[in-house]
Parts: C-alpha cells; structure tokens; sequence
C-alpha cells in the first residue's frame, strides 16, 4: 500500500472543537493507534473487543472492495485521535448492505464528534453505492451494544430502527461439562491445511440458513486462514467419511485477555450443514471444543447468536449452560442508490 501521508479533508458537520481535524486513514503509519482507539473506547463502554494493529491490518487487508485508505476517516484533536469511522458494504439476499462503525475516545464525547463521523459514513456509502453496482435498493447498518447508550441514540435521531438483536452469552468452564457422544458414524479429525477449502465450504453451506447471511467471496477465505489469532489447534470438525457435517472454529484473542486479565476463548462459527442436524452433533461439538478451551487454561467460554436465530441455537447453547452476556442491537436505515 501507499506510503505518502493520507489526505486532510473538511467535514460539513463537524462540531466546534478546537484543534480538531479529520483525514483519510494511512495504512503505513496508523493502525496502532487506531487499535488503541478502539480499545480505549471500547473499555470505556464495556465491550470486551481490544483489536491489536496486526489483526487490524491482515481484516482490513482481506476485506475485498474495502479500502482503509477511502472508507476510513480519523478524527484528531491537536494531532491526538480523538475518533475513526468506517463503512464497508457486503452483498445480504441480493442487496448491498452498507454497515458502519465508529469510536470516539470518552474525553471527546458527547461534542457531537460522533455525528459528525456518521455522518461522513453515510455519505461514503452513497458515494460507493453509486458505482459498485449492486442496484439501487440499500440498507445503512450499525451494530451497537445496548449499553452502548451514546451510540443507540445517535442512531435512534439520525433515523435508524431497531431491526435485529444478538447476545453475547458466557459459560464457566469450571461448571461440569456434558459427555456429549458424536452421533453415529461421524468423528472428529484434526484440522490440516489441505482441508481448509472444505471446513470453510461447508461453514458457508451451513450459514446460508441463517438470517440474511453475507454473500462471501475469496478474500474472506484468505483473511480468515491469514488471521494471527487463528489455532485450528483448537478447532472441533466432524466428518462424516469425506464429508464435513459442522465445525466449531474456536479461537483465543490472547491480547483482549490479557488486557482484560481474563482468560476466555470464543466458539466462532458453529455450523452444522442440513443433512446432519436434530442429531445432537452441535452439543457434541460444543461440549468438545469447551473441554479443549479447558485445557488450554481457559476458564469461560463466549459465542455470539442471532437472538431469532431459526435453527433453535439459543435454547441449544441455554442448554449447555451458557448465559447472555452483552446484547447487541441491529439498526438499519434504508436509501436509494443514484
């Protein structure tokens, strides 16, 4: 990527700070503190998600039409940053979903700074959704944290719904953990590089049945496999001879636990594809990958569902003891591309 210094631009909106401006992010110099941004203001509003720079960088370099150096903007305030915001936008059931992020550090907040950021996302999706030629049906989206009580209100007055919710839910790993048998005929393998291509097919296969999934391209394959927090070490594939049947693709963010002094690892992706559901294989799989986070000297386990979710993934992962945590709060704003 480019080296020279990322440009300054004026936003319209922007509130009367002194000594605040905004420019377009630099790939060669900013995600550190970009990351600490996040962090600090994550920390602030009680969201346990405190991305280093790398991860920062291998997402954002594996994010297919986004471009850091065109759909993120930085806030400072006498060369300290104060905010970011950034918008990228991904196919869902045949319409082009813009969703939007943004952080404003807590001594800058309640300026309006936050507005101000938004605001340029909007006008950024615009922009994008003029050219990429998804048609002209479009949805602006922003996934808060319901005790993320400044963002649900800005979203709430620039005329965002409510449209979903999802929680993040907890489980003690110290609590008993079932002795969950694999259904019949399956087993759990090891996961090896050449069976990357079929775990991650057969995850999309899977997924295509929950709500408004994302169209998923190659760039997402490759950033996955690229991620530094990965360890298929701690992965839970069933096979079913040559065939994968569903995956826990369990992961340990060894930064956010430190930071945090906790130790926790994350059940991503549990999928299990159609033909091997109402067979108990997720509580199998769960129950394995918990033990293997135990092992690995974790002492809770965290997963994120769809609050709707129509496989009946909640009242499963009640079952096996987890509990709701933190609940996020889907909002959408619908426009017209052109």
């Amino acid at each position: 990527m480019s080296t020279t210094v990322a440009a300054w631009i004026e936003l319209p909106d922007a509130p009367a700070i002194p000594g605040l401006t905004f420019r377009m992010f630099d790939p060669a110099r900013d995600y550190a503190g970009y990351a600490d941004l996040i962090g600090e203001a994550n920390q602030a509003d009680g969201v346990d998600e405190l991305p280093t720079g790398q991860e920062l960088r291998v997402e954002h370099e594996h994010a297919g039409e986004f471009d850091p150096r065109r759909d993120l903007v930085l806030a400072e305030v006498d060369g300290v940053l104060a905010g970011a915001a950034r918008t990228d936008v991904r196919t869902r059931d045949g319409m082009g979903v813009h969703h939007v992020a943004g952080w404003v550090r807590p001594a800058f907040r309640r300026r309006g700074l936050g507005r101000a950021l938004l605001r340029w996302t909007e006008r950024r999706a615009a922009e994008v959704a003029r050219v990429d030629g998804r048609g002209t049906r479009r949805e602006l989206r922003g996934w808060p944290d319901e005790e993320q009580v400044g963002s649900t209100a800005l979203f709430e007055s620039e005329g965002y719904t409510i449209l979903r919710y999802g929680y993040f839910m907890l489980r003690d790993l110290a609590e008993p953990i079932p002795d969950v048998a694999l259904p019949a005929g399956l087993e759990i393998r090891p996961v090896v590089e050449a069976d990357h291509r079929r775990i991650w097919d057969a995850d999309e296969e899977a997924f295509r049945d929950h709500w408004n999934p994302a169209e998923r391209t190659e760039e997402d394959f490759r950033g996955w496999f690229a991620a530094p927090e990965i360890d298929t070490g701690l992965w839970r594939v069933a096979w079913d001879g040559d065939e994968v049947a569903g995956s826990v693709m369990t992961c340990i963010f060894a930064h956010d636990n430190e930071v945090l002094g906790i130790r926790r690892g994350i059940l991503e992706h549990v999928s299990v594809r159609r033909p091997w559901r109402k067979r108990g294989l997720a509580s199998a799989l769960i129950a394995d990958s918990m033990r293997a986070l135990r092992a690995a000297g974790m002492t809770e386990a965290g997963l994120g569902v769809d609050a709707e979710n129509p496989t009946g993934a909640l009242s499963l992962y009640e079952g096996l003891g987890f509990r709701r945590y933190r609940t996020g709060v889907l909002y959408r704003k619908a426009f017209t591309a052109g």
